[in-house]
């Protein structure tokens, strides 16, 4: 997988909608996922979000986490990965997409890994090729870059680099 997409109410978030007395919105994002994020970036795996809320919270958190592919109020979410996996030069089967309700399926059919927290509406489980043991917003993101990471076989390498004692250079660098 080259490109990591995500759906984010119900998946980056547990679905559920806050607001102020003004009208804001608010969401919660799970610290965990938001370093499993940096973690794909990190190893070359572009990310996206796609959503069709119109969302200013989505576009904050995107730019916490320095993620330039954020698009909010998308009508056509297959239509949109589409376009930015044409952009960066991938077939459809170098895509991932987590989602976890029913607009998420056209695009999940159209890419070469589809998957969902654990809490995702029955008939977008059943139809997934991964699902995860957390619930949207619980992790769930995490888990997924987790096993993205695992099948490139980065993971020996990273947890190398984070156990290694102070002043002790990786092997190979100057």
């Amino acid at each position: 997988m080259r490109l990591a997409c995500f759906d984010v109410d119900g998946t980056l978030t547990d679905g559920r909608l806050g607001f102020d007395t003004a009208g804001r919105e608010s969401k919660s994002f799970h610290v965990h996922d938001g370093q499993g994020l940096v973690l794909l970036r990190r190893f070359g795996i572009e990310v996206a979000f796609v959503t069709a809320r119109s969302s200013t919270v989505v576009e904050q958190r995107a730019a916490e986490l320095r993620i330039r592919e954020v698009h909010t109020a998308v009508p056509d979410k297959l239509a949109t990965v589409q376009d930015i996996a044409a952009r960066l030069g991938l077939s459809m089967d170098q895509v991932s997409f987590m989602g976890d309700d029913l607009p998420d399926l056209r695009i999940m059919a159209n890419v070469g890994l589809s998957a969902a927290p654990a809490d995702a509406h029955p008939w977008v489980a059943e139809r997934v090729h991964w699902r995860s043991r957390a619930g949207g917003g619980a992790g769930a993101v995490r888990e997924f870059c987790d096993l993205l990471l695992e099948a490139q076989g980065h993971v020996e390498g990273l947890l190398a680099d984070l156990v290694r004692p102070a002043g002790v250079r990786a092997e190979g660098t100057a």
